[in-house]
Parts: C-alpha cells; sequence; structure tokens
C-alpha cells in the first residue's frame, strides 16, 4: 500500500497521500532498527501475532469499526499470502462479527482497530468477554482515519515479525505460482468441466472426493470431516454481489455455531494472490468449498482465442487441482443458475446441516 503500486491509485481516489506517508513514516521512525524490541509497535505486535501462532493460536481474527471496515481485507492478503507456506502460518479471519465466548475453540488470537470516537459499547464488552475467557486481544485504536498510514506499515512490519517467528520467508509466495501453471494447462486442454460429479440435482452438480447420494449429502460428508482448529474456505468465482457474500456470511455464521471453527470468504480469482497462498501452503486444515456458475456473458479476451468465462472456470479448476494436490478437502459447487446462486447456496447448506 505505501509503494507507488497502491499511491498511484489511493492519490487518483482523491486520498491526501501526503497525510498518509507522512503518518507512516511517523510509525516508520517508531519501529525503527535503534527502537528497543519492548518499545517498537511493529516488533510488539509481530511478536504477538507469531507467538499466537507457535501456540496453535493461528486464526487472526479482524474486528474494526465503521470508519475502518475495509482494512480487515488489505491486512487479509498481506498475513495469509506472506505467511502462509511451508506447512505454517497465519489465516485471517475477516468479515465474521464477535459472538459469545462459547462459540470458538482456542485457535483465535483477535485484533481489534478503530478510531478514538468510534465508542461501541456492546461491541467492547463482547472483547472483554473474550479476554476474561482466556482468548488473546490486540486493540488498536488511531487518533483519526487520517493516522491510517501508520497502521499499514505497522502491519508490515508485524507480518516480518511474525513470520521470523514461525521459521517461515515472508517475502515469497511460492504456492501462488502453481495454482497459474495449472490454469495454463487446463486452458490448453479446453476448460469444461473435469471428472464426474459426486452428485447432481436440481441445477446443482457437485464436484469432490467425498461421496453422497445428493449434492447436500456431499456437503454434509465434508463438513462431517471437520476437526477442531480446522477451517472452512468459501472460494466463490460469482459476480461479487452483497447478496452472495451475505448469504455465505449467514451460513459461515451457522457452520461456527455447530462446528466452533472459522471460515473466511474469497472472491476469485481475487483470492488466488491473498489467501490463496495460505490454503496450500499453510498447515493442512482446510476444508474449501469453490463455487462456479454457468456465465451468461461470452466476451472473448483479444487475441487469446478464448473468452474471460473460460479464462474464469480455468482458474476455478487449476486452484481446485492445485489445492487436491496438496490433499485440501475440496468440493466444487457448480451452479446452472448464476442469478438463483445465493438462494440456492443458502437453501443447499441448510440441507447439508440438519
Amino acid at each position: 500500500m505505501l509503494s507507488p503500486f497502491g499511491l498511484v491509485p489511493a492519490a487518483a481516489a482523491g486520498i491526501d497521500v501526503r497525510s498518509l506517508v507522512t503518518h507512516a513514516l511517523a510509525m516508520v521512525r517508531s519501529c525503527g532498527a535503534d527502537v528497543p524490541p519492548h518499545e517498537n509497535p511493529g516488533v510488539q505486535l509481530g511478536l504477538a501475532m507469531g507467538l499466537a501462532g507457535l501456540d496453535g493460536r493461528d486464526k487472526v481474527t479482524v474486528t474494526s469499526s465503521e470508519k475502518v471496515a475495509d482494512f480487515g481485507a488489505w491486512a487479509e492478503q498481506l498475513i495469509a499470502e506472506s505467511t502462509g507456506k511451508d506447512g505454517k502460518g497465519l489465516i485471517p479471519i475477516d468479515g465474521e462479527p464477535l459472538a459469545d465466548p462459547s462459540l470458538y475453540g482456542n485457535d483465535r488470537f483477535f485484533i481489534d482497530i478503530r478510531t478514538e470516537g468510534e465508542d461501541d459499547a456492546s461491541h467492547d464488552d463482547r472483547l472483554k468477554a473474550l479476554e476474561a475467557a482466556g482468548h488473546p486481544v490486540a486493540r488498536i485504536v488511531m487518533k483519526s482515519i487520517d493516522h491510517i498510514g501508520q497502521e499499514f506499515f505497522r502491519f508490515e512490519m508485524a507480518t516480518a515479525v511474525a513470520g521470523a517467528v514461525l521459521g517461515i520467508n515472508p517475502f515469497n509466495e511460492p504456492n501462488v505460482q502453481e495454482a497459474k501453471d495449472k490454469t495454463r494447462a487446463i486452458l490448453a486442454q479446453g476448460a469444461a468441466d473435469r471428472g464426474t460429479a459426486a452428485a447432481a440435482a436440481n441445477g446443482i452438480s457437485v464436484y469432490s472426493r467425498f461421496a453422497g447420494a445428493s449434492p447436500a449429502a456431499v456437503l454434509k460428508a465434508a463438513l462431517d470431516s471437520i476437526r477442531p482448529h480446522d477451517y472452512v474456505a468459501f472460494l466463490s468465482y460469482l459476480s461479487a454481489e452483497s447478496a452472495t457474500e451475505d448469504a455465505v456470511l449467514r451460513i459461515r455464521l451457522t457452520i461456527r455455531e455447530r462446528k466452533r471453527v472459522a471460515s473466511t470468504f474469497g472472491v476469485g480469482p481475487r483470492y488466488l494472490h491473498s489467501t490463496g497462498q495460505y490454503h496450500k501452503g499453510g498447515p493442512n486444515g482446510a476444508l474449501a468449498f469453490v463455487i462456479t456458475a454457468d456465465d451468461e456473458t461470452q466476451t472473448e479476451i483479444p487475441e487469446a482465442g478464448y473468452t474471460f468465462a473460460i479464462l474464469k472456470r480455468a482458474q476455478a479448476l487449476g486452484d481446485v487441482e492445485t489445492l487436491e494436490a496438496h490433499s485440501r478437502r475440496t468440493v466444487r459447487i457448480h451452479l446452472r443458475d448464476a442469478n438463483a446462486a445465493p438462494r440456492t447456496i443458502e437453501r443447499l447448506f441448510a440441507d447439508a446441516l440438519k
């Protein structure tokens, strides 16, 4: 975010880049090599994250106030892509509202970020309840949203420190290339559905190593495989619409209530460069639901010889094959009617979770 790659679009969006960088530089000085670790905010957060991960608390759950509501999505890409490798890592959990401590396993580390004056008594009570129950909670309060630049640097520093604590290189992404290579191979062969559906009915086809007499039964078998410290990843290749995300969130909360495990939601192919690295390179605790649908539009990519719809399908299939190559439990749910996807998915999981 603090490189030209992030600052140029920030400037184009009307953000005061000078103020952003000024506050970031203040954090740079606070995290300097001459600052003792116990006074260094980046090192302190990184040590907390890394040590929590070594203790099994590798689900970094980011909550935020309204003014910084999208910070978790940015932190998700940073933390997951940097630390998820060599069978180790931290998986960020974004977009999940806080709940009673009884609904969490002992694999959570909470980070709450907000600005001064954004008081929320109910939210604060939930944080206190989590702390009282023994869950580690880090609280970050910025003076104002103008100070967000300092948090970009703090989290970048903290992620590098956490990587050192976990014993990994936070500056590479070895498993991202694997999915790209699979996608190229699929495009060369044609991106039709590969393999035989485990079950199909009512416009829903489910592809998986799990078995069942119906799509819901296949999903139930997959959900029954969940163990403590696992997590569920919803990877959607549908249109990035709020209705889909809202439907998946309701499913995520039901799974949390029934299974006491964390979950993530990613939109493809964007997630391939964020949580996608962790899914393949991190600890083998993922149950991945990859959601695809027939595309109505068939827009050609100039000089490519295939459409955007075919490219998207190839990326989904490539990720499925890569996940399975790393022995990840994977279920691809393919829908014939993309327009009805939110309702269809919710009904399907409701049946599977009965």
